[in-house]
């Protein structure tokens, strides 16, 4: 008992210490030079509940052009009235079965944990609030937003040009999933691909943010010093 114990300790102590570097440790480890241009900035918005991070992007021309092939699978992107395009990665089993807190299941909560599929869920969405706690605004260039967006289109798994869709998997009327490239795990889940996402926009990380909270807290330490 007295070795499992310390274990134990030694386990819980090594994974704390990885939080803390992979918070304080910034990726890239040097601030990229577009990072301080200002000029043509477009803000974009980092969603957040105590698990699961999305991306918000603000819908023009561009957007609706970049996910127009979103819109046969029965998402409106160019309906009237859509302001954001609400994009997020994660665990088949999990994310799909589990819309609101009251429906979380063991299973999907076990795949969660150790490995699955992963999916990516797409949503529409009129005016957010970027003073909300649960909203970070982030201010990026135009080029950098391009390469997010080409980043983010490269994680849906693709039948020749066409994004495929899970027919029936979906919350409501506004949003729909899609399968998406890449295994899902404990270790590298929602939150590490936001954060690559954002990297891919130019916006600073910490090296290692498995956590909302994390990533949160990476950027306000990294992006843009």
């Amino acid at each position: 008992m007295t070795k499992l114990l310390r274990w134990l300790i030694s386990s819980f102590a090594l994974l704390v210490l990885l939080l803390v570097l992979g918070v304080l440790v910034p990726r890239p480890l040097t601030a990229p030079a577009e990072a301080s241009s200002t000029g043509d900035g477009t803000q974009i918005l980092l969603l957040a509940n105590p698990i699961h991070t999305d991306i918000a992007l603000p819908v023009d021309d561009e957007v609706r052009a970049a996910f127009a092939d979103l819109i046969p699978a029965g998402l409106p992107v160019d309906m009237p009235g859509v302001e954001y395009l609400i994009i997020g990665w994660g665990g088949r089993s999990f994310y799909i079965e589990t819309p609101t807190w009251g429906d979380i299941r063991p299973l999907p909560v076990l795949k969660a944990l150790t490995i699955d599929r992963s999916v990516l869920h797409v949503s529409i969405a009129g005016a957010i609030d970027p003073a909300h706690p649960s909203v970070h605004p982030l201010v990026i260039t135009e080029e950098g937003r391009r390469r997010m967006i080409a980043a983010i289109r490269e994680s849906f798994v693709r039948d020749g040009d066409a994004p495929v869709s899970i027919p029936g998997a979906a919350y409501g009327l506004d949003d729909a999933f899609f399968e998406a490239n890449g295994g899902f795990n404990a270790f590298v889940g929602c939150n590490t691909w936001t954060a690559a996402m954002l990297r891919a926009g130019g916006v600073r990380t910490g090296w290692w943010t498995p956590l909302p909270q994390l990533l949160d807290l990476s950027i306000d330490l990294h992006h843009g010093a």
